[in-house]
């Protein structure tokens, strides 16, 4: 090789090394500076945010309203909406969901179904938490066990307790011990952790032989000291009245939050620092509520969103699938006992009011209309009598009324007798229905039977204790299992006729819901 070309070779080679080098220099900045990026980014700042979305008193597991509010589906997509911003997101139920519903009185596979669809329902939508309402203590004793081992959520307890033969005792999920505390811990992408400590409770109102509870304040404020100092903060999740949530507000003021339920008619409060917040009734709507917890600071800011569940939200494929699933069910069931369940019988008009609160002391405009429709279906009758206890449909009706409306509200169903019975026995069994008020015994009656002066006036006219009088009775009324009214059996010397009963379903005696709808369709 000639001197010059070994000479130009060599510069041409460490030219090259330099660029090599250089290039290498300038990946190791950028990897550095990535790096140190990585490191900046991943740094715990020490705070962390929580998201609550909450529902509480859910019946229903379809969308109602003609499919525009609700539906367990649409509540599966605003949890994983909510989870894709923030992975600790956790989807909580206020209690009532495994009663009252339709469905409760329909078969699948040789038993009740009893809330079996409610907790698929809740299993689909991912709930995490969820704690006992007044009505999941409306089943059975081995139901209600066989509901709770059906789930895949943590149950909460803290004032409500098994009653068996050995004694009072927690109740239990898959054999475990259903807690009275529950500590959830999370952390976020940058290391920060945190620790959210919750109690729970119930009101005392349901009276079930197989259940126990402890002052649900008293409660609330021992377990509220006993987690307080081992955790960033204490949310509680309650079912009672606004009012006794805003005293346990008063009385614990360090809770971070109360995500209650029992109203369902969607309650916002603030009491000194703390939100309450209720949903509608059946997933109508949800409370999103964020926790903000700033550890070097030691505070917590807590934003709570209503979010409408609404056509804007979109319905879930896994959740809606067990839907269908559920609905096709129900719906042999409707078709067998003589009712399209999709048929509108009110198509606009106002709300009809069916809240336990209301229909178990004084007459709504739905009980007036169940009253009419009985007494068209029996138009000789003098007095028509229903016990309240038989609509549980525990919300408001809004227009458009399907005949599913009409069977949501009185899942029994059941037939009307037909009696005649004195009228000292008539007296008595409205002064008994009088004073069952706030209870499933709590009497409605025929507008045209008014009690005034302490005298029960039929169209103005005293009743007379000894003239006999055609009543129109549901038939469990007529059994004697009322709360305080077992003498009203066919047994009583003053029945002094019981008609039979009527069973073809073309008739609208046959079931105290066709004669509604049959009633309404003449509307």
């Amino acid at each position: 090789m000639h001197p010059f070309q070994f000479v130009l070779n060599l510069r041409r080679k460490s030219a090259c090394t330099m660029k090599n080098f250089l290039r290498l220099a300038f990946v190791m900045l950028v990897l550095t500076s990535c790096s140190s990026t990585r490191k900046a980014l991943s740094k715990d700042d020490r705070k962390i945010d929580i998201t609550f979305v909450q529902i509480n008193d859910v019946y229903e597991i379809a969308p109602l309203s003609g499919g525009k509010e609700g539906g367990m589906a649409r509540v599966a997509t605003l949890k994983k909406e909510y989870k894709q911003k923030n992975p600790n997101t956790f989807l909580v139920m206020a209690g009532d969901f495994v009663s009252p519903s339709v469905y409760n009185s329909l078969q699948y596979e040789g038993k009740a179904i009893r809330g079996k669809q409610m907790v698929e329902a809740m299993n689909a939508a991912g709930m995490d938490f969820a704690i006992f309402g007044n009505h999941e203590f409306d089943i059975k004793e081995s139901e209600l066990q066989e509901r709770i081992n059906e789930s895949n959520f943590q149950w909460i307890s803290s004032n409500a307790f098994h009653k068996t033969a050995s004694g009072v005792v927690p109740f239990t999920y898959r054999n475990t011990t259903i807690p009275k505390t529950f500590v959830l811990n999370v952390k976020d992408a940058d290391g920060t952790s945190a620790k959210i400590g919750f109690i729970s409770v119930v009101l005392p109102f349901n009276k079930a032989d197989y259940v126990s509870y402890t002052d649900a304040l008293s409660t609330a404020k021992d377990l509220y000291n006993q987690l307080k100092d081992s955790v960033d903060a204490v949310v509680a999740i309650t079912h009672q009245s606004i009012e006794e949530d805003e005293r346990l507000a008063k009385e614990i003021p360090g809770l971070a939050a109360i995500l209650g339920g029992h109203e369902h008619d969607q309650r916002f409060e603030k009491v000194g620092n703390i939100y309450i917040t209720k949903a509608m009734a059946n997933a109508k709507s949800a409370y999103v509520i964020n926790l903000a917890i700033n550890k070097k600071k030691n505070k917590i800011k807590v934003t709570p969103k209503l979010e409408k569940l609404n056509e804007t939200v979109g319905i879930d494929s896994v959740a809606n699938a067990v839907v269908q699933k559920w609905q096709d069910i129900a719906e042999k069931n409707y078709s067998s006992l003589g009712f399209d369940a999709k048929k509108v019988l009110i198509s606009k008009g106002e709300p009809l009011d069916g809240r336990e609160s209301e229909v178990r002391s004084h007459p709504t405009n739905l009980t007036k209309l169940i009253v009419a429709s009985i007494a068209d279906a029996v138009p000789n009758a003098d007095v028509v009598l229903m016990n309240s206890g038989s609509i549980r449909v525990d919300d408001i009706l809004q227009a458009p009324v399907t005949e599913y409306d009409v069977i949501r509200a009185l899942p029994f169903g059941g037939g009307i007798r037909e009696v005649d019975m004195k009228g000292s026995l008539l007296i008595k069994t409205l002064e008994q229905g009088k004073k069952n008020i706030g209870t499933g015994g709590y009497l409605l009656y025929n507008e045209n039977l008014v009690n005034a002066n302490d005298k029960w006036l039929l169209n103005t006219i005293p009743i007379d204790p000894s003239k006999t009088y055609h009543v129109a009775i549901t038939d469990f009324l007529l059994t004697g299992k009322e709360a305080n009214l077992e003498y009203l059996n066919p047994t009583n010397v003053d029945v002094v006729k019981t008609y039979d009963a009527v069973t073809s379903i073309t008739d609208p005696r046959s079931d105290v819901r066709l004669a509604v709808v049959k009633y309404l369709e003449k509307q």
